[in-house]
């Protein structure tokens, strides 16, 4: 190796656009987001996407846009050249999608690349490629084309880690359909070796940007989907999350916008999923769509060439904002109203894990002989789950129970019926079968009375005292110096939770007591990650979490059983306190505690009216 220190140069100016184009260009969906961002800069209605070998070949978009004047066509090529940012004011409150004047000239640096494009004024375009500097005349209509052939054709090296053409061309409409639900005013279509692969009509109103959102992602997402649209404190959040009997294996479906700008933030992701931790099964994702509007100034776009990247002035504020949103929607009472608009779609529901007392198994229907009766402390666990309600005790006087003292047979059927219906009988000790207004309701009786008692089991444990529990050896634990600091300055908000931590050293924390529930818990562990979360987004839920797995075990393990036979007064009992009772929709674990079948389903089932 050459011991003499090599010349300072300057580099050529075709390799500093390649080496920024690394940053900006991946693959040829990363070509596509900077060109379509351009387009809904200048104003676009319409956009043709015409898409060959999954864009390595060619990938062309045209819109309708403002256009670029034939003087600016050379500047648009040009390294650090935009019309959207002037100033450092602008750049602190930048309102466009495109601002740093690097995309257009780095892709140039790695593509065939031609510009052809005419603005309204003029009556006749102006083509340039990458590689001319003057403008030549060509016929086009108000707007913009881009066109990009052979990307990586000069770099052989970065071309061999593209993907096959099926997948490059899943990542480019993966790309196109996230960008199409953020505006929903512009038209898209897109072509792939010549066959139209989407149309999409501008939606303006609410309606038609639901059916837009099925066209993309399919009505299934749809029909599990709840709107979300809440606004505090000069923040607003708006969209669609879908109840936790959706959740995904993957976070596949998951779209979040800052001002309409596509982004992926831990900040954000780690307060959508606190939200949704209390009702979503182990490791599965919620999946969702939703757009977070700002002032632009309290939102820094400016932290990578991509710009997927934010940064938020108010990082905390934002974080407890989504997590306040997204939890009020999804754990509020959803069994509200009459039966017949209180839905939920049985073919909807995803991989239900099978979770009857300690069994990893579905028990098989002739397994266990029935219970000719039910335990007392059943009974008074049912008639207990709203402790102090009006709901608390069974009454013979209800006005939906005095009809069940005699057979199915000869029930009278009420004028109005509630939420959940009236109870019919019990399916092999498993299910309740309910009659509603509209179509038959069964209710899994082991995770809706969960529910029931997990919510009744946290509501004890918040009104009362935290018990606590001295170490007889203290914990150390080694941390960084920044946790440490965390430590020490929210002491006395943990130890109103229980939790006496204090602080050793620079880098070293002591825990002297913990919350007496939490006996059993690896504490070093907790205490690590919830310092880790408080680093990283200015709060931590893991001492609570803790609590509730805890809490969630003892009221898996006080449930009814499966197998436990119940009297039509407790089954009536047990639908009119989950109608009262919060995430009633799902159990502890994820899993869907009652489902719906409509007249017309059953009816299309035994071919009715054919």
């Amino acid at each position: 190796m050459n011991s003499f220190p090599k010349r300072i140069q300057i580099l050529p100016l075709q390799l500093v656009n390649q080496i920024a184009a690394g940053e900006v260009v991946e693959r040829p969906a990363s070509v596509a987001k900077e060109l379509i961002e351009n387009s809904l800069d200048a104003g676009a209605k319409h956009l043709d996407i015409t898409i060959e070998h999954g864009g390595i070949k060619l990938l062309r978009i045209r819109d309708d846009g403002y256009g670029i004047a034939k003087d600016d066509l050379p500047l648009a090529l040009t390294r650090y050249a935009t019309s959207k940012v002037a100033s450092l004011s602008d750049l602190e409150r930048v309102a466009s999608f495109g601002f740093r004047g690097e995309a257009l000239p780095s892709i140039g640096s790695i593509a065939h690349l031609e510009i052809v494009s005419r603005v309204l004024s003029c009556d006749h375009g102006w083509r340039i490629a990458a590689t001319e500097q003057i403008p030549t005349p060509a016929a086009h209509p108000p707007g913009t084309t881009v066109t990009m052939r052979d990307i990586f054709y000069n770099i052989p090296a970065r071309r061999k880690f593209l993907r096959t053409e099926r997948t490059e061309f899943k990542h480019l409409e993966t790309l196109v359909h996230r960008m199409a639900l953020a505006h929903n005013k512009v038209a898209i279509r897109m072509s792939h070796n010549g066959r139209e692969v989407l149309k999409l009509t501008a939606a303006h109103s609410l309606t038609e940007q639901e059916q837009r959102l099925t066209k993309i992602w399919g009505s299934s997402f749809l029909d599990q989907a709840l709107y979300l649209e809440y606004e505090a404190g000069g923040l607003q959040v708006r969209g669609w999350i879908t109840r936790p009997i959706f959740s995904r294996s993957q976070s596949d479906m998951q779209c979040f916008y800052v001002n309409q700008r596509l982004v992926k933030d831990r900040l954000v992701s780690h307060a959508i999923r606190q939200a949704c931790t209390d009702i979503l099964y182990h490791e599965r994702h919620p999946a969702y769509v939703l757009f977070l509007d700002m002032d632009a100034s309290l939102v820094d776009v400016n932290v990578h060439p991509s710009k997927y990247e934010v940064r938020f002035r108010e990082g905390r504020m934002v974080h407890d904002f989504l997590f306040y949103a997204v939890e009020q929607v999804l754990t509020a009472p959803k069994i509200v109203g009459n039966a017949a608009t209180a839905t939920m779609d049985a073919n909807a529901i995803q991989e239900p894990p099978a979770i009857y007392g300690n069994t990893s198994e579905p028990i098989p229907y002739d397994a266990i002989p029935y219970q000719t009766s039910i335990p007392l402390s059943v009974t008074e666990s049912i008639a207990g789950s709203i402790a102090g309600s009006e709901a608390g005790s069974i009454s013979k006087d209800n006005k939906y129970t005095n009809k069940y003292t005699t057979t199915i047979a000869d029930l009278t059927v009420p004028s109005s019926f509630p939420p959940l219906g009236v109870p019919l009988a019990q399916l092999h000790g498993i299910y309740i079968l309910s009659q509603g207004a509209d179509g038959l309701i069964l209710v899994d009786i082991h995770a809706a009375h969960e529910r029931i008692t997990y919510e009744r089991l946290k509501r004890q444990f918040a009104e009362q005292a935290v018990q606590r529990q001295s170490l007889l050896l203290p914990a150390c634990i080694n941390v960084s110096k920044q946790e440490a600091d965390i430590a020490e300055q929210q002491q006395d908000n943990l130890a109103e939770l229980g939790l006496e931590i204090n602080r050793l050293g620079r880098e070293t924390v002591v825990v002297r007591a913990i919350p007496a529930i939490l006996q059993g818990v690896n504490i070093k562990q907790l205490v690590q990650d919830m310092l880790a979360d408080w680093l990283a987004t200015g709060d931590s839920k893991r001492l609570s979490l803790a609590t509730n797995e805890i809490l969630a075990s003892l009221a898996c393990h006080g449930s009814v059983r499966a197998r436990q036979r119940l009297s039509i007064e407790e089954m009536d009992h047990l639908l009119r306190t989950m109608e009262r009772t919060e995430r009633a929709d799902q159990c502890n674990h994820g899993r869907p505690t009652w489902v719906r079948l409509s007249m017309q389903e059953l009816d299309r089932m035994f071919l009715r009216g054919r």
